[in-house]
């Protein structure tokens, strides 16, 4: 099945707030327009940097809706589909949604519960089975728990041919290239940070799903395409601007630092839901002051 591709720069986009807390589609629709505009390849739509956690089952379905409709197959889309604690609910999800419009869906595994390698296998392998779509594993152990290893990540792209591709968020680079090397032609492996995407794909990777991308989409797009293009000059001057820019972002937790600075560039409130807040004045004031250092985009040969 390992048809889409989506080597390149993704973004995890945001959901934005009204004051009410109702979900702003108008920031929305011009948001999406703004990261395909500026050259981002594809969407997932409901990621971590999505609160997806934090919408309710029938808001989740309207801003897949809305962003499919808006999307209109101009780049590549993927659902987040969070990976339950409980494995079967996920599955019994997966078989009642409509996913018709996606491209694939990314689904993390399990948090809390602390499975190890083989339930973390076989719990993929139940989404595999009833997916009717491709899949990109996620592996972001700082918000589940635990780890996928390299090793389940290449048991499962061995496995079937619907895993396309990983997210790998551990920020271990050493596994990410144990996956590089070890993986089979067509799976894809997308770093989940930011700040180590140009040595990922510099060890090999394929590209990335960014937090930051949301504020700065040209600069990440052209950054990411530049290495891919071995032009390591342009990516390591791009890469260079945005990088006092990343740590505030994390700072008091994502989606709070992009939704901030969001705000800043004037594309939506930086409103969040509990038990999130909104990034506290003193941190505003530094992010916006490393976004103030950040330079007009300019691309190759400047």
């Amino acid at each position: 099945m390992r048809q889409p591709t989506f080597r390149g720069a993704g973004v995890a986009l945001v959901t934005p707030f009204r004051e009410d807390g109702a979900v702003d589609y108008a920031a929305l629709e011009r948001i999406i327009e703004l990261v395909i505009e500026e050259g981002i390849g594809f969407i997932v739509s409901l990621g971590t940097t999505g609160e997806a956690v934090t919408l309710s089952a029938e808001e989740c379905r309207e801003v897949f809706n809305f962003t499919i409709r808006q999307v209109d197959k101009r780049v590549l889309l993927v659902g987040g589909l969070f990976g339950s604690n409980y494995t079967e609910k996920l599955v019994a999800g997966i078989k009642r949604y409509d996913l018709e419009g996606f491209d694939a869906i990314m689904s993390s595994s399990p948090a809390y519960s602390k499975p190890p390698q083989e339930g973390i296998f076989r719990h993929y392998m139940a989404v595999e089975e009833v997916s009717p779509v491709p899949i990109i594993i996620y592996n972001v152990p700082g918000r589940t728990g635990s780890n996928v290893s390299a090793e389940t990540v290449l048991r499962l792209a061995e496995a079937s041919d619907k895993f396309i591709a990983v997210k790998e968020a551990s920020g271990d680079l050493v596994q990410a290239m144990q996956i590089i090397k070890n993986r089979p032609d067509d799976f894809l492996v997308l770093s989940g940070e930011d700040p180590i995407t140009l040595p990922m794909i510099a060890a090999g990777g394929d590209g990335a799903i960014s937090v930051i991308a949301n504020a700065y989409p040209r600069h990440f797009s052209e950054m990411v395409q530049a290495a891919l293009g071995g032009d390591y000059t342009t990516a390591q001057r791009l890469n260079l601007e945005l990088l006092d820019v990343h740590p505030w972002l994390y700072e008091e937790g994502n989606p709070v630092g992009i939704k901030a600075a969001m705000e800043i560039l004037g594309h939506c409130r930086r409103q969040v839901r509990l038990p999130l807040v909104p990034l506290s004045e003193k941190s505003y004031k530094q992010l916006k002051a490393a976004m103030n250092l950040v330079p007009v985009f300019s691309g190759a040969g400047a």
